[in-house]
């Protein structure tokens, strides 16, 4: 006759150790899903604009890592390209370029969501 203690098996099986890596493979792939719809369609936080005399009015992209910055400087307006290479002074602006009120201003983002999750046909 044995001991009292029945033995079990490990508390580490096959079918545990697949599910684990199931389960992290699957949350892995879910980081990068989100980090990609975050990127393609620019939901991440707005960057700052700038502070005090040095303040970024517009940018527009003209490639996937190129971009024309219209930036004040004190009362000056120039543009920047900015690129894989680092940044490009184009042209100081003569005459500076009057914005719309607000037009600087990023959408808030509960603004952006109610717009992105729009259905078609949806009534609202």
């Amino acid at each position: 006759m044995t001991g009292g203690i029945a033995q079990t098996g490990s508390p580490v099986s096959a079918g545990s150790l697949a599910q684990l890596s199931l389960s992290l493979v699957v949350i892995i792939g879910l980081i990068f899903a989100l980090s990609w719809a975050v990127k393609r369609f620019k939901l991440a936080a707005p960057r700052a604009r700038g502070h005090g005399p040095l303040t970024v009015l517009g940018e527009l992209a003209v490639g996937p890592r190129e971009r024309i910055l219209l930036v004040a400087v004190g009362d000056a307006q120039v543009l920047v390209g900015v690129g894989a290479g680092g940044m490009v002074s184009l042209t100081p602006l003569a005459a500076p370029i009057e914005l719309p009120r607000g037009a600087a201003a990023a959408p808030a983002f509960a603004d952006r969501l109610r717009d992105l999750m729009k259905r078609p046909g949806a009534a609202a």
